[in-house]
This record gives C-alpha cells, sequence and structure tokens, in this order.
C-alpha cells in the first residue's frame, strides 16, 4: 500500500512539472506554423481561409486575451502563493473565457490588437480586471479565494465547472460590465431562466419600463461613462457557460461533430477544457484540430503604469497557435457563449434548435422552454449565496433543500469529482 501511494504522488510530481514548461522551455521553433489547408478554419464564429487570409487569421488569434502563469505577484491572501505555476492553469483559462466576454461586451468583435499601439480606455480597463492583485475583479486572488469560500484551498486543481461558478459569483461585483453571468444545469439551458435573469426588472416592473424611458434608465443602473450608450437597454448581456461531460475517459466521437459546430455560432466564446491536469482555451478548429490558448508559461506580473495604461505584449499570443487533435480532447469542458441583446440569444437558441434535428451529430446539451419540474428552483440555484450542480449527464439525484451547506457544496459545486450518466446514442 505504501509503495502505491509513493508511486502516485511521483506521478503527481511528474504532472505538476509538465504542468510548469514554459514556451521558453519547449522553444518557439518547436512550434508548428499556422496550416496551409483548404479546410475553412473558425475562429470564434468567424469562416476564413489560411490560403488567403493566413494573416487575417493569426492577427485575430493574437487580438484574444491571453492568461498565463504568473510569478512575483502580491501574495494570496497576504500570506499565500506568489505564483500560481503549477496550478492555476485552469483559472487562467476562466480568465481567459470572460476576457473574451468582455471583450465582446466593450470593444465588439471585430476589434483587433495592434502591438505598439495605444488602445481604447475600455481595453484598459479590461486588462486591470485581470492584473494579479485583491482589488482586481477577475484577479487569479479573487478566482482562488473565492474558491476557498466554496471549499477548494489555494493551490487547488479546478475543473470547468467549479471555474465558471466562481466565476458567476464573482461577475455579481462588476458594475461596469454588468454581465448576466449563467453557468447551466443538469446539461440543460432553460430559456425562462435565462431571460428572468437578463431582464430581472421585468419581474417587477412590468411592462412599465418599456414605457416610462426613465423608470427605464434607471432600472438598468445606467451611470456616467458605464455603458451609457449601450444598444441592450433592456437586456443584460449573457455569458452562458455550459459545463458538460462528453465521455468517461475519452470524448465520445458522437459529439465531436456537434463540438464543431459550437465554435461556428456568432455567439461563441469558446471552450475551456484540454486534458487532465492541464487545462487549454479553446478558439477554433480546423478539420480535425482544435485551436487553442495555452496557459502553460509562466510570466512576470504586470502592473498598470502611472498613466493608467497597461503593457500588455505578454497578454496577447504572438507566435503560431498552438493545436491539437479533437480526439486528445479530455471529455469534461464548459462551453461558453455571449449574447449581447435578447434578440441575439434568440438567434442562439434558434441554431442550436437546428443543431438539435441534425441526425449525424449528437446533441452535447438539451434547450428546453421552461424549467423541468424535476429541477430545483432557480432561486435557489442563481441566488450569490447558492450553487448550480452542473453535470456532463443526468445526475442521478437531487438535492434536499434542507441539506447543510457543506454537504450542499459537497454535493453540489465541485461536480468534476462526482460520478456521471453519460447519455446514450
Amino acid at each position: 500500500m505504501g509503495h502505491l501511494l509513493t508511486r502516485q504522488k511521483q506521478q503527481q510530481q511528474v504532472q505538476r512539472v509538465a504542468a510548469t514548461l514554459t514556451y521558453d522551455t519547449l522553444r518557439f521553433a518547436e512550434l508548428e506554423e499556422f496550416p496551409q489547408t483548404e479546410e475553412p478554419v473558425w475562429i470564434l464564429g468567424r469562416e476564413s481561409s489560411s490560403l488567403t487570409e493566413k494573416d487575417d487569421i493569426l492577427c485575430d488569434i493574437s487580438s484574444r486575451l491571453w492568461f498565463t502563469y504568473r510569478k512575483n505577484f502580491p501574495p494570496i491572501g497576504g500570506t499565500g502563493p506568489t505564483s500560481d505555476t503549477g496550478w492555476g492553469c485552469m483559472l487562467r483559462c476562466g480568465q481567459m473565457i470572460l476576457g473574451e466576454a468582455l471583450v465582446f461586451r466593450h470593444l465588439g468583435r471585430d476589434w483587433r490588437w495592434v502591438k505598439g499601439k495605444r488602445q481604447r480606455e475600455e481595453y484598459y480597463s479590461i486588462l486591470k480586471a485581470f492584473i494579479d492583485k485583491k482589488d482586481s475583479y477577475y484577479s487569479i486572488h479573487q478566482i482562488a479565494q473565492m474558491g476557498v469560500g466554496e471549499g477548494k484551498s489555494i493551490g487547488q486543481w479546478y475543473g470547468p465547472n467549479t471555474v465558471a461558478q466562481v466565476l458567476k459569483k464573482l461577475s455579481v461585483f462588476d458594475s461596469w460590465s454588468r454581465l448576466a453571468v449563467h453557468v447551466a444545469m443538469d446539461n440543460t439551458v432553460v430559456i425562462e431562466e435565462i431571460k428572468r435573469l437578463c431582464m430581472p426588472w421585468l419581474d417587477y416592473a412590468g411592462a412599465a419600463a418599456f414605457l416610462d424611458p426613465d423608470l427605464e434608465r434607471e432600472l438598468n443602473g445606467f451611470t456616467e461613462g458605464a455603458c451609457a450608450q449601450d444598444q441592450s437597454a433592456v437586456w443584460k448581456p449573457l455569458v452562458l457557460l455550459i459545463p458538460l461531460r462528453l465521455g468517461l475517459s475519452e470524448i465520445n466521437e458522437a459529439y465531436i461533430e456537434t463540438l464543431k459546430k459550437c465554435f461556428m455560432l456568432p455567439q461563441s466564446l469558446g471552450v475551456i477544457g484540454g486534458k487532465p491536469n492541464s487545462a487549454h482555451y479553446f478558439i477554433g478548429y480546423v478539420g480535425e484540430e482544435l485551436i487553442y490558448l495555452d496557459p502553460h508559461t509562466t510570466q512576470p506580473s504586470v502592473e498598470p503604469c502611472d498613466d493608467g495604461l497597461v503593457p500588455d505584449d505578454s497578454y496577447h499570443c504572438e507566435h503560431p497557435p498552438c493545436r491539437m487533435h479533437i480526439r486528445e480532447l479530455d471529455p469534461s469542458i464548459a462551453v461558453g457563449f455571449f449574447c449581447s441583446t435578447e434578440e441575439d440569444f434568440d438567434d442562439w437558441c434558434l441554431h442550436i434548435r437546428k443543431m438539435s434535428g441534425r441526425r449525424d451529430a449528437l446533441p452535447m446539451f438539451e434547450l428546453v422552454d421552461r424549467q423541468p419540474s424535476h429541477f430545483m428552483s432557480s432561486d435557489v440555484l442563481n441566488t450569490p449565496g447558492g450553487s448550480e450542480n452542473q453535470t456532463g449527464g443526468r445526475n442521478t439525484s437531487m438535492i434536499d433543500r434542507d441539506f447543510s451547506d457543506s454537504d450542499h457544496l459537497e454535493r453540489f459545486f465541485d461536480s468534476e469529482d462526482e460520478e456521471f450518466e453519460i447519455l446514450s446514442l
């Protein structure tokens, strides 16, 4: 028994060492150039050709926010680690998918980063939300400490569902972006639930908000300089995260085409997942290969300049993008979507229903109009103090509301450690 434990510890050490390998260690020269192929390239809802638009593709990819391991930042919690090397990869992937939502929200999908060029003020405000210090909305400090409040110790591995739940809770404090972050429950997206979340004033203001411009402005919480020209006046922009389990030890091939189609949707935020103990942020695909940003390189922490700008070169990946065969993907993932308006969400629902009707691909999740009767009340699951249970398949049991907080967290929050019932073909 002791020999077995020693061997397990050695394997864990090897995994952690592998997770700390940086691109400097691997050397840029060993990274493959982007392929010249007739296959279309899909990046977050945009189709391109690598034969005629290669520079545009690389510019698009380098414009995505790239969050990696950092070192020499202020200690987490005052006395904790000053680097997340070896344990923070899924936290960084969570930052990347949410950072993309903020780019869509404040800059738009067509925005492009140009090295050395001064960007719009909104861009620097987004970066400051992720700076590695305790008072940034989505810093490694906030994510790690929010995880502590939900039963995860600092330095412990996160799965896709855990980081999605933490980001949902942190978004409540982001009064600038005013996002509605929803983590779909039990492999099911409930339209009614999301519309209540994105238009909460309808529950108490009803149609009056649409008739009285002053009331509408008040209900949306407009403040000077913050989203004053927002076109989605009566809709809180939606970040929809759907944690899924698409197989047991490897991805079920029946889901592959459906997963690809998610990258083709204009609302796509990509996918967080990867391989065991090695998380990646997947932003698209070409042929049978997924295109991703890898957080496994350690860079020095960054501080904003006196003029409010942020040295930003290290937040954009300028080397050839990483790729891996889609069948190498770990089956535990979280798919993300951003819907800036109600019309955008309705369009997403239409796309999903068309995808679900196809016979050549298995749906990864269900889309329903109303909450099924066996679900727990969304009032319990969507309050700041509550957590949703997100499994990749049908959960075999539900929680009674009288359970203690510790039981609630154990059963509801960290579903990566639960057993899954995989949907059959």
